[in-house]
């Protein structure tokens, strides 16, 4: 980063809890290192937006403990003392408490594809699958209608890719929410061009 931020270069999730972060960015915490999130492009806002809708107003609709959280911190298990990431959309069914820094226990996790951070997107999915939580996983795609979804098995395991949505239906079977793929678009320059 240039514009001469002060970023330490090793942090605890408990250290990083505690920074005063540079003001400007959304920051997460990979491997011990403090990484700044730029704004999304209007289009991946758009997306969450409508999603943070849909699904929102599906749990409430059945007067549904589970909520949506935009952007929150959440901790995986996997080097858990050196990892705090942060997706686009979180649903839990557990009570947020007072003082919580992180949200714990989310049963699903939401993010969108920008095309600079695809690759930084696909590794925190990946972390993800270790939160012992999490039943499914779904990264949009913003700069075409699709998406792909992870599902954790009865098992407990996870599958070794995920599965590719261009059309049709789309099933968060952890909340039992479905809507089509395309109506996720509709407020967007993509739908447009469908």
């Amino acid at each position: 980063m240039d514009g001469g931020l002060r970023v330490p270069e090793f942090m605890t999730v408990e250290a990083f809890l505690d920074w005063d972060a540079p003001p400007g960015y959304l920051w997460q915490l990979r491997g011990g290192v403090p990484e700044a999130i730029s704004p999304p492009r209007p289009t991946h806002g758009l997306i969450q937006s409508r999603l943070d809708r849909l699904i929102g107003s599906f749990l409430e609709s059945r007067s549904s403990p589970c909520r949506t959280v935009i952007t929150p911190g959440v901790i995986p298990a996997s080097r858990s003392e050196i990892n705090m990431l942060v997706p686009d959309l979180a649903v839990t069914c557990s009570p947020v408490q007072r003082g919580d820094r992180t949200l714990t226990n989310p049963v699903l996790l939401i993010e969108i594809l920008s095309p600079g951070n695809q690759s930084e997107t696909w590794m925190n999915v990946w972390a993800y699958t270790t939160i012992p939580s999490v039943q499914e996983i779904v990264v949009f795609h913003s700069e075409k209608i699709g998406a792909r979804v992870l599902r954790r098995a009865a098992d407990g395991t996870w599958p070794d890719d995920a599965a590719a949505i261009d059309r049709g239906e789309l099933t968060l079977e952890s909340l039992g929410f479905q809507t089509s793929i395309e109506d996720i678009y509709r407020t967007t320059w993509l739908a447009e061009s469908a």
